[in-house]
Protein backbone atom coordinates (compact mmCIF):
# COMPACT_ATOMS: atom_id res chain seq x y z
CA UNK A 1 0.00 0.00 0.00
CA UNK A 2 1.65 3.20 -1.42
CA UNK A 3 2.18 6.12 0.62
CA UNK A 4 -0.42 7.89 -1.65
CA UNK A 5 -3.34 6.19 -0.30
CA UNK A 6 -2.50 5.95 3.23
CA UNK A 7 -3.23 9.98 4.57
CA UNK A 8 -6.58 7.97 5.14
CA UNK A 9 -6.04 5.47 7.39
CA UNK A 10 -7.69 5.72 10.84
CA UNK A 11 -6.63 4.51 14.06
CA UNK A 12 -8.83 1.16 13.47
CA UNK A 13 -6.43 0.34 10.42
CA UNK A 14 -3.13 1.17 11.73
CA UNK A 15 -3.99 -0.75 14.74
CA UNK A 16 -5.01 -3.59 12.43
CA UNK A 17 -1.58 -2.65 10.33
CA UNK A 18 0.15 -3.26 13.26
CA UNK A 19 -1.79 -6.17 14.42
CA UNK A 20 -0.59 -7.79 10.95
CA UNK A 21 2.75 -6.15 11.23
CA UNK A 22 3.84 -7.70 14.53
CA UNK A 23 3.04 -11.54 13.18
CA UNK A 24 5.72 -10.94 10.60
CA UNK A 25 8.57 -9.21 12.43
CA UNK A 26 11.89 -10.40 11.25
CA UNK A 27 14.27 -10.95 14.11
CA UNK A 28 17.38 -12.54 12.20
CA UNK A 29 19.91 -10.87 10.77
CA UNK A 30 20.35 -9.79 7.13
CA UNK A 31 23.85 -10.98 5.35
CA UNK A 32 24.64 -11.67 1.82
CA UNK A 33 21.52 -11.22 0.13
CA UNK A 34 19.40 -13.97 3.44
CA UNK A 35 18.05 -13.81 6.66
CA UNK A 36 20.60 -15.83 9.20
CA UNK A 37 20.59 -16.46 12.87
CA UNK A 38 23.08 -14.44 14.64
CA UNK A 39 26.57 -16.98 15.14
CA UNK A 40 26.47 -16.82 19.07
CA UNK A 41 22.57 -16.95 18.92
CA UNK A 42 22.21 -13.98 21.36
CA UNK A 43 19.14 -11.88 21.47
CA UNK A 44 18.25 -8.63 22.78
CA UNK A 45 14.42 -7.17 23.56
CA UNK A 46 13.14 -4.60 21.70
CA UNK A 47 10.39 -2.72 23.18
CA UNK A 48 7.05 -0.71 22.56
CA UNK A 49 8.04 2.81 24.57
CA UNK A 50 4.26 3.97 24.27
CA UNK A 51 3.52 0.83 26.54
CA UNK A 52 6.51 -0.58 27.65
CA UNK A 53 5.49 -4.00 26.43
CA UNK A 54 8.12 -6.48 24.29
CA UNK A 55 8.18 -6.16 20.46
CA UNK A 56 10.38 -8.76 19.61
CA UNK A 57 13.53 -11.09 20.29
CA UNK A 58 16.42 -9.71 17.91
CA UNK A 59 19.06 -11.27 17.16
CA UNK A 60 21.93 -10.12 18.41
CA UNK A 61 25.14 -9.87 16.10
CA UNK A 62 28.58 -10.03 17.64
CA UNK A 63 32.17 -9.25 16.31
CA UNK A 64 31.94 -12.31 14.56
CA UNK A 65 28.70 -11.27 12.46
CA UNK A 66 30.37 -8.36 11.50
CA UNK A 67 33.65 -10.30 10.22
CA UNK A 68 30.71 -12.43 8.26
CA UNK A 69 29.14 -9.34 6.71
CA UNK A 70 31.74 -7.68 6.07
CA UNK A 71 33.69 -10.70 4.37
CA UNK A 72 30.07 -11.35 1.97
CA UNK A 73 30.24 -7.21 1.15
CA UNK A 74 33.78 -7.48 0.55
CA UNK A 75 33.71 -10.39 -1.71
CA UNK A 76 30.44 -8.58 -3.15
CA UNK A 77 32.50 -5.44 -4.22
CA UNK A 78 35.55 -7.12 -5.50
CA UNK A 79 33.39 -9.79 -8.06
CA UNK A 80 32.07 -6.10 -9.45
CA UNK A 81 28.35 -7.20 -9.78
CA UNK A 82 27.07 -3.92 -8.16
CA UNK A 83 30.43 -1.67 -7.92
CA UNK A 84 31.30 -2.29 -11.99
CA UNK A 85 27.97 -2.48 -13.22
CA UNK A 86 26.46 0.24 -15.79
CA UNK A 87 25.75 3.10 -13.76
CA UNK A 88 22.33 3.40 -15.66
CA UNK A 89 21.80 -0.38 -14.46
CA UNK A 90 22.60 0.83 -10.94
CA UNK A 91 20.16 3.88 -11.08
CA UNK A 92 17.50 1.19 -12.34
CA UNK A 93 17.76 -1.04 -9.88
CA UNK A 94 17.67 1.71 -6.94
CA UNK A 95 14.95 3.30 -8.92
CA UNK A 96 13.05 -0.52 -7.99
CA UNK A 97 14.16 0.25 -4.49
CA UNK A 98 12.54 3.49 -3.81
CA UNK A 99 9.69 2.10 -5.81
CA UNK A 100 9.27 -0.64 -3.58
CA UNK A 101 9.72 1.33 0.05
CA UNK A 102 6.48 3.28 -1.36
CA UNK A 103 4.49 0.25 -2.35
CA UNK A 104 5.30 -1.17 1.26
CA UNK A 105 4.67 1.70 3.29
CA UNK A 106 2.15 0.80 5.50
CA UNK A 107 4.11 -2.63 7.04
CA UNK A 108 7.41 0.22 6.87
CA UNK A 109 5.35 2.75 8.73
CA UNK A 110 3.45 0.92 11.93
CA UNK A 111 7.19 -0.79 11.96
CA UNK A 112 8.49 2.42 12.57
CA UNK A 113 6.13 3.84 14.97
CA UNK A 114 5.98 0.40 17.27
CA UNK A 115 9.78 -0.03 17.93
CA UNK A 116 10.30 3.92 18.04
CA UNK A 117 6.91 5.33 19.37
CA UNK A 118 6.89 7.94 16.41
CA UNK A 119 3.27 9.35 15.89
CA UNK A 120 2.44 7.27 12.79
CA UNK A 121 1.00 10.08 11.17
CA UNK A 122 4.69 12.05 11.29
CA UNK A 123 6.12 8.58 9.61
CA UNK A 124 3.60 8.89 6.90
CA UNK A 125 4.13 12.15 5.86
CA UNK A 126 7.64 12.47 6.45
CA UNK A 127 9.84 10.05 7.28
CA UNK A 128 9.02 7.93 4.33
CA UNK A 129 8.72 10.65 1.71
CA UNK A 130 12.13 11.83 3.17
CA UNK A 131 13.75 7.59 2.35
CA UNK A 132 11.95 7.75 -1.04
CA UNK A 133 13.55 10.92 -1.76
CA UNK A 134 16.62 10.52 -0.59
CA UNK A 135 17.14 7.26 -2.48
CA UNK A 136 15.84 8.90 -5.90
CA UNK A 137 18.19 11.68 -5.49
CA UNK A 138 20.78 9.64 -5.06
CA UNK A 139 20.20 7.78 -7.70
CA UNK A 140 19.90 10.75 -9.60
CA UNK A 141 23.45 11.19 -9.37
CA UNK A 142 24.91 8.37 -10.33
CA UNK A 143 25.86 9.23 -14.10
CA UNK A 144 26.26 12.93 -12.97
CA UNK A 145 29.95 11.98 -11.64
CA UNK A 146 32.36 13.20 -13.04
CA UNK A 147 36.42 12.66 -13.13
CA UNK A 148 38.49 15.27 -15.00
CA UNK A 149 41.65 16.08 -17.42
CA UNK A 150 43.79 18.53 -16.61
CA UNK A 151 46.33 20.90 -18.44
CA UNK A 152 49.36 19.77 -18.59
CA UNK A 153 52.72 19.65 -20.47
CA UNK A 154 52.82 18.22 -24.11
CA UNK A 155 53.09 14.78 -24.01
CA UNK A 156 51.54 14.08 -21.09
CA UNK A 157 47.58 13.25 -19.85
CA UNK A 158 46.92 13.41 -16.78
CA UNK A 159 43.58 12.13 -15.66
CA UNK A 160 41.54 12.11 -12.76
CA UNK A 161 39.00 9.51 -11.49
CA UNK A 162 36.62 8.91 -8.77
CA UNK A 163 35.85 5.68 -7.30
CA UNK A 164 34.10 3.68 -4.64
CA UNK A 165 35.64 3.40 -1.94
CA UNK A 166 34.76 -0.26 -0.90
CA UNK A 167 32.92 -1.56 2.05
CA UNK A 168 31.41 1.20 3.88
CA UNK A 169 30.31 0.44 7.47
CA UNK A 170 27.28 2.68 8.75
CA UNK A 171 25.90 3.19 12.12
CA UNK A 172 22.48 4.71 12.19
CA UNK A 173 20.45 6.25 15.07
CA UNK A 174 17.13 5.20 16.82
CA UNK A 175 15.19 8.65 16.42
CA UNK A 176 14.62 8.40 12.75
CA UNK A 177 15.44 4.85 12.15
CA UNK A 178 14.62 4.48 8.31
CA UNK A 179 15.59 8.01 7.05
CA UNK A 180 18.92 8.24 9.21
CA UNK A 181 20.09 4.53 7.42
CA UNK A 182 18.79 6.15 4.01
CA UNK A 183 20.75 9.34 4.27
CA UNK A 184 24.25 6.50 4.39
CA UNK A 185 23.39 3.82 2.45
CA UNK A 186 21.61 5.60 -0.48
CA UNK A 187 24.97 7.69 -1.47
CA UNK A 188 27.19 4.65 -0.16
CA UNK A 189 25.12 2.29 -2.68
CA UNK A 190 25.06 5.07 -5.38
CA UNK A 191 28.12 5.69 -5.26
CA UNK A 192 29.17 1.36 -6.27
CA UNK A 193 30.11 0.87 -2.73
CA UNK A 194 28.66 -2.12 -0.75
CA UNK A 195 27.34 -1.62 2.70
CA UNK A 196 27.21 -3.28 6.13
CA UNK A 197 24.45 -1.27 8.69
CA UNK A 198 24.26 -1.53 11.64
CA UNK A 199 21.05 -0.11 12.94
CA UNK A 200 20.49 1.44 16.57
CA UNK A 201 19.36 -1.41 19.02
CA UNK A 202 16.58 0.55 19.72
CA UNK A 203 14.84 0.34 16.90
CA UNK A 204 16.26 -2.13 14.36
CA UNK A 205 13.15 -3.80 12.79
CA UNK A 206 12.47 -1.37 9.83
CA UNK A 207 16.55 -1.35 8.59
CA UNK A 208 15.72 -5.23 7.97
CA UNK A 209 13.17 -4.88 5.80
CA UNK A 210 14.63 -2.21 3.91
CA UNK A 211 17.84 -4.54 2.97
CA UNK A 212 15.26 -7.19 1.89
CA UNK A 213 13.44 -4.52 -0.21
CA UNK A 214 16.84 -3.60 -1.91
CA UNK A 215 17.68 -7.42 -2.82
CA UNK A 216 13.74 -7.52 -4.30
CA UNK A 217 14.56 -4.51 -6.29
CA UNK A 218 17.82 -6.68 -8.20
CA UNK A 219 20.08 -5.42 -5.56
CA UNK A 220 22.92 -8.11 -5.62
CA UNK A 221 23.62 -10.80 -2.50
CA UNK A 222 26.10 -8.94 -0.40
CA UNK A 223 25.99 -5.13 -1.56
CA UNK A 224 23.47 -4.01 1.29
CA UNK A 225 23.87 -5.92 4.54
CA UNK A 226 22.22 -5.69 7.96
CA UNK A 227 23.56 -6.88 11.32
CA UNK A 228 21.58 -6.13 14.41
CA UNK A 229 23.23 -5.77 17.54
CA UNK A 230 24.98 -3.65 20.69
CA UNK A 231 26.57 -1.02 19.69
CA UNK A 232 29.55 -1.72 22.12
CA UNK A 233 29.48 -4.92 20.53
CA UNK A 234 28.53 -4.93 16.75
CA UNK A 235 29.16 -1.37 16.24
CA UNK A 236 33.11 -1.52 17.64
CA UNK A 237 33.57 -4.54 15.72
CA UNK A 238 32.47 -2.75 12.57
CA UNK A 239 34.08 0.69 13.30
CA UNK A 240 37.53 -1.46 14.08
CA UNK A 241 36.99 -3.89 11.38
CA UNK A 242 40.36 -3.83 8.45
CA UNK A 243 38.55 -4.28 5.78
CA UNK A 244 35.64 -1.41 5.99
CA UNK A 245 37.24 1.53 3.89
CA UNK A 246 34.62 4.03 5.28
CA UNK A 247 32.34 4.35 8.73
CA UNK A 248 29.59 7.01 8.61
CA UNK A 249 28.16 7.49 11.93
CA UNK A 250 25.07 9.43 13.39
CA UNK A 251 24.93 9.46 17.01
CA UNK A 252 25.85 11.21 20.20
CA UNK A 253 29.36 12.91 20.07
CA UNK A 254 30.45 10.36 22.82
CA UNK A 255 30.39 7.49 20.63
CA UNK A 256 31.41 9.70 17.96
CA UNK A 257 34.90 10.18 19.14
CA UNK A 258 35.48 6.63 20.23
CA UNK A 259 34.78 5.96 15.99
CA UNK A 260 37.73 8.42 15.85
CA UNK A 261 39.69 6.58 18.15
CA UNK A 262 38.77 2.45 16.20
CA UNK A 263 39.30 4.06 12.68
CA UNK A 264 42.90 5.27 14.29
CA UNK A 265 43.33 1.88 15.74
CA UNK A 266 42.84 -0.47 12.90
CA UNK A 267 43.42 0.98 9.25
CA UNK A 268 42.93 4.30 9.46
CA UNK A 269 39.34 4.49 7.50
CA UNK A 270 37.74 7.32 6.75
CA UNK A 271 35.15 8.43 9.06
CA UNK A 272 31.90 10.89 8.69
CA UNK A 273 30.36 11.86 12.13
CA UNK A 274 27.19 13.42 12.68
CA UNK A 275 26.52 14.09 16.55
CA UNK A 276 24.51 15.91 19.15
CA UNK A 277 23.79 19.21 18.56
CA UNK A 278 22.01 22.49 20.87
CA UNK A 279 20.53 24.38 18.51
CA UNK A 280 19.92 28.35 18.64
CA UNK A 281 17.26 30.06 17.06
CA UNK A 282 17.82 33.57 17.42
CA UNK A 283 14.63 36.23 17.87
CA UNK A 284 15.60 39.55 17.12
CA UNK A 285 13.17 42.48 17.76
CA UNK A 286 12.43 43.32 14.29
CA UNK A 287 11.09 39.66 13.45
CA UNK A 288 8.32 40.63 10.91
CA UNK A 289 6.23 37.66 11.30
CA UNK A 290 5.42 37.17 14.79
CA UNK A 291 2.87 34.29 15.24
CA UNK A 292 4.80 32.46 12.64
CA UNK A 293 8.53 32.90 14.67
CA UNK A 294 6.72 31.64 17.56
CA UNK A 295 5.07 28.42 15.56
CA UNK A 296 8.75 27.78 14.39
CA UNK A 297 9.86 28.28 17.77
CA UNK A 298 7.44 25.70 19.42
CA UNK A 299 7.54 22.91 16.38
CA UNK A 300 11.49 23.53 16.30
CA UNK A 301 11.44 21.44 19.87
CA UNK A 302 8.59 19.68 20.15
CA UNK A 303 8.70 18.22 17.05
CA UNK A 304 9.66 14.51 17.31
CA UNK A 305 9.41 14.55 20.84
CA UNK A 306 12.63 16.88 20.84
CA UNK A 307 14.52 13.38 20.05
CA UNK A 308 15.93 15.34 16.90
CA UNK A 309 19.66 16.13 16.98
CA UNK A 310 19.35 19.49 15.31
CA UNK A 311 16.23 20.23 17.86
CA UNK A 312 16.12 24.25 18.42
CA UNK A 313 16.41 23.78 22.10
CA UNK A 314 17.67 27.22 23.07
CA UNK A 315 15.47 29.99 21.97
CA UNK A 316 17.42 33.04 22.26
CA UNK A 317 15.37 36.24 22.18
CA UNK A 318 15.97 40.06 22.22
CA UNK A 319 15.33 41.24 25.60
CA UNK A 320 12.45 43.84 24.00
CA UNK A 321 10.35 41.32 22.75
CA UNK A 322 11.22 38.51 25.60
CA UNK A 323 7.56 39.18 27.53
CA UNK A 324 5.50 38.93 24.18
CA UNK A 325 7.28 35.91 22.81
CA UNK A 326 6.55 34.23 25.88
CA UNK A 327 3.31 34.73 26.52
CA UNK A 328 2.73 34.06 22.66
CA UNK A 329 4.40 30.84 22.87
CA UNK A 330 2.88 29.90 26.19
CA UNK A 331 -0.90 31.03 24.22
CA UNK A 332 0.45 29.17 21.08
CA UNK A 333 2.50 26.35 22.10
CA UNK A 334 1.50 24.86 25.32
CA UNK A 335 -1.11 22.46 24.14
CA UNK A 336 0.20 22.44 20.36
CA UNK A 337 1.77 19.17 21.10
CA UNK A 338 -0.67 16.63 23.31
CA UNK A 339 0.96 13.35 23.79
CA UNK A 340 -0.92 10.23 23.08
CA UNK A 341 -1.01 6.90 21.42
CA UNK A 342 1.35 6.92 17.96
CA UNK A 343 -1.21 5.01 16.41
CA UNK A 344 -3.22 7.47 16.27
CA UNK A 345 -2.97 10.01 13.48
CA UNK A 346 -4.68 11.87 15.30
CA UNK A 347 -1.60 12.42 17.35
CA UNK A 348 1.34 14.52 17.46
CA UNK A 349 3.94 13.42 19.96
CA UNK A 350 4.75 10.17 21.02
CA UNK A 351 6.86 8.81 23.73
CA UNK A 352 10.13 8.92 23.99
CA UNK A 353 12.69 5.74 23.27
CA UNK A 354 12.84 4.11 26.36
CA UNK A 355 11.76 4.43 30.25
CA UNK A 356 15.52 5.31 30.50
CA UNK A 357 15.14 8.34 28.17
CA UNK A 358 12.45 8.69 29.81
CA UNK A 359 13.78 9.23 33.16
CA UNK A 360 16.83 11.29 32.30
CA UNK A 361 15.16 14.10 30.26
CA UNK A 362 12.66 14.23 33.80
CA UNK A 363 16.39 14.45 35.64
CA UNK A 364 17.26 17.18 33.35
CA UNK A 365 13.71 19.14 33.96
CA UNK A 366 14.57 19.08 37.49
CA UNK A 367 18.03 20.72 36.99
CA UNK A 368 16.63 22.99 35.25
CA UNK A 369 14.59 23.58 38.39
CA UNK A 370 17.45 23.58 40.97
CA UNK A 371 19.73 25.91 39.24
CA UNK A 372 17.10 28.70 39.23
CA UNK A 373 14.90 28.56 35.67
CA UNK A 374 11.44 29.21 35.91
CA UNK A 375 9.48 26.20 34.54
CA UNK A 376 6.20 27.70 32.30
CA UNK A 377 4.40 24.81 31.89
CA UNK A 378 5.09 20.97 31.62
CA UNK A 379 7.89 19.05 33.43
CA UNK A 380 6.13 15.78 33.99
CA UNK A 381 4.82 12.84 32.25
CA UNK A 382 1.10 12.95 31.30
CA UNK A 383 -1.62 11.43 32.98
CA UNK A 384 -3.05 8.48 31.71
CA UNK A 385 -0.24 7.30 30.11
CA UNK A 386 2.04 5.88 32.67
CA UNK A 387 3.07 2.73 30.78
CA UNK A 388 4.91 4.87 28.18
CA UNK A 389 7.80 6.55 28.16
CA UNK A 390 6.40 9.82 27.06
CA UNK A 391 7.56 13.07 28.83
CA UNK A 392 5.17 16.86 28.56
CA UNK A 393 6.11 19.61 26.39
CA UNK A 394 8.33 21.97 28.86
CA UNK A 395 8.94 25.38 28.54
CA UNK A 396 11.89 27.45 30.73
CA UNK A 397 12.36 30.89 30.95
CA UNK A 398 14.86 32.49 32.75
CA UNK A 399 17.71 30.58 31.62
CA UNK A 400 21.08 31.05 31.32
CA UNK A 401 24.06 30.11 28.76
CA UNK A 402 25.82 28.53 32.09
CA UNK A 403 23.15 25.92 32.97
CA UNK A 404 22.77 22.38 32.51
CA UNK A 405 19.60 22.81 30.18
CA UNK A 406 22.39 25.45 28.24
CA UNK A 407 24.66 23.54 27.39
CA UNK A 408 23.62 19.57 27.55
CA UNK A 409 22.03 17.91 24.52
CA UNK A 410 18.57 17.02 26.47
CA UNK A 411 17.04 15.21 23.40
CA UNK A 412 13.44 15.27 24.53
CA UNK A 413 10.67 18.31 24.61
CA UNK A 414 12.28 20.69 26.90
CA UNK A 415 12.74 24.66 25.65
CA UNK A 416 14.93 27.15 27.20
CA UNK A 417 14.50 30.49 26.50
CA UNK A 418 17.65 32.85 26.88
CA UNK A 419 17.71 36.77 26.60
CA UNK A 420 20.20 39.01 24.71
CA UNK A 421 20.73 42.19 24.34
CA UNK A 422 21.95 43.02 20.92
CA UNK A 423 23.59 40.88 17.99
CA UNK A 424 26.68 40.74 19.18
CA UNK A 425 25.51 39.71 22.43
CA UNK A 426 23.52 36.69 20.74
CA UNK A 427 26.40 35.92 18.48
CA UNK A 428 28.38 35.16 21.68
CA UNK A 429 25.65 32.75 22.95
CA UNK A 430 24.65 31.43 20.26
CA UNK A 431 28.30 30.04 20.19
CA UNK A 432 29.18 29.36 23.30
CA UNK A 433 28.95 25.38 23.33
CA UNK A 434 30.67 22.55 22.10
CA UNK A 435 28.01 22.15 19.55
CA UNK A 436 27.81 23.87 15.66
CA UNK A 437 25.03 21.60 14.11
CA UNK A 438 22.38 24.27 13.34
CA UNK A 439 21.12 27.95 13.84
CA UNK A 440 17.73 29.91 13.44
CA UNK A 441 17.79 33.62 12.36
CA UNK A 442 14.33 35.77 12.52
CA UNK A 443 14.61 39.42 11.66
CA UNK A 444 13.70 41.61 8.89
CA UNK A 445 16.59 43.42 8.01
CA UNK A 446 19.38 41.86 5.60
CA UNK A 447 22.05 43.00 6.63
CA UNK A 448 21.37 41.87 10.41
CA UNK A 449 20.42 38.52 8.84
CA UNK A 450 24.39 38.63 6.84
CA UNK A 451 26.18 39.81 9.94
CA UNK A 452 24.57 36.85 11.93
CA UNK A 453 25.10 33.73 9.20
CA UNK A 454 28.72 35.03 9.14
CA UNK A 455 29.11 35.07 12.60
CA UNK A 456 27.14 31.62 14.28
CA UNK A 457 29.69 28.80 13.77
CA UNK A 458 27.20 26.57 12.18
CA UNK A 459 26.47 23.95 9.75
CA UNK A 460 22.60 24.81 8.75
CA UNK A 461 21.46 28.10 9.19
CA UNK A 462 17.69 28.95 8.06
CA UNK A 463 17.02 32.51 8.03
CA UNK A 464 13.09 33.35 8.83
CA UNK A 465 12.40 29.84 8.92
CA UNK A 466 13.42 26.73 10.68
CA UNK A 467 13.95 23.01 9.50
CA UNK A 468 13.35 23.28 5.96
CA UNK A 469 15.18 22.48 2.66
CA UNK A 470 15.20 19.78 0.34
CA UNK A 471 17.81 16.90 -0.87
CA UNK A 472 20.26 19.84 -2.46
CA UNK A 473 20.94 21.04 1.40
CA UNK A 474 24.17 20.02 2.71
CA UNK A 475 23.11 18.73 6.61
CA UNK A 476 26.07 18.56 8.88
CA UNK A 477 27.70 20.68 11.70
CA UNK A 478 30.59 22.19 12.97
CA UNK A 479 32.99 21.50 16.24
CA UNK A 480 31.86 18.73 17.88
CA UNK A 481 28.48 18.42 16.08
CA UNK A 482 30.98 16.58 13.88
CA UNK A 483 32.30 16.61 10.58
CA UNK A 484 30.37 15.29 7.46
CA UNK A 485 27.61 16.47 5.30
CA UNK A 486 24.49 13.86 4.38
CA UNK A 487 21.82 14.96 1.72
CA UNK A 488 22.54 17.00 -1.12
CA UNK A 489 25.59 15.49 -4.32
CA UNK A 490 28.39 16.29 -1.84
CA UNK A 491 26.96 13.81 0.23
CA UNK A 492 27.45 11.06 -2.68
CA UNK A 493 30.95 12.16 -3.58
CA UNK A 494 31.90 12.06 0.04
CA UNK A 495 31.83 7.95 -0.84
CA UNK A 496 34.21 8.15 -3.45
CA UNK A 497 37.51 8.60 -3.59
CA UNK A 498 40.01 9.97 -6.37
CA UNK A 499 42.63 8.73 -8.40
CA UNK A 500 45.21 10.48 -10.23
CA UNK A 501 46.42 8.69 -13.08
CA UNK A 502 49.37 10.24 -15.07
CA UNK A 503 50.14 9.04 -18.47
CA UNK A 504 53.66 9.51 -20.19
CA UNK A 505 52.89 9.77 -24.07
CA UNK A 506 55.27 8.77 -26.28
Amino acid sequence: MSLQTLSGHDRGQWKAAAATARKRIETRLFIDGRFVDAAKGGRFTTINPANGEPLAEMSAGTAEDIDRAVTAARRAFKAGCWSRIAPRQRMEILYRFAALVDQHAESLAVLETLDMGKPIADVVAADLPGVVDTIRFMSECIDKIEGAVTNTEAGVMHMVLREPYGVVGAISPWNYPLLMATWKIAPALAAGNTVVLKPAEQAPMSCLRLAELFVEAGGPPGVFNVVNGLGEEAGRALALHDDVRKITFTGSTAVGKLILQYAGQSNMKQVALECGGKTPQVFLADVADFDRAVTAAYRGIFSNMGEVCNAGSRLLVDRSIKDRFVERFIELGRDAFAPGDPLDPATNMGPLISREDQKRVLGMIDKGHKEGAKLEFGGGAPDGLKDGAYVNPTLFTGVKNDMTIARQEIFGPVASVIEFDGVDEAIAIANDTVYGLAAGVWTRDLDTAFKLVRGIEAGVIWINSFDEGDMTQPFGGYKQSGNARDKCFDSFKSYTQTKSAWFRLS
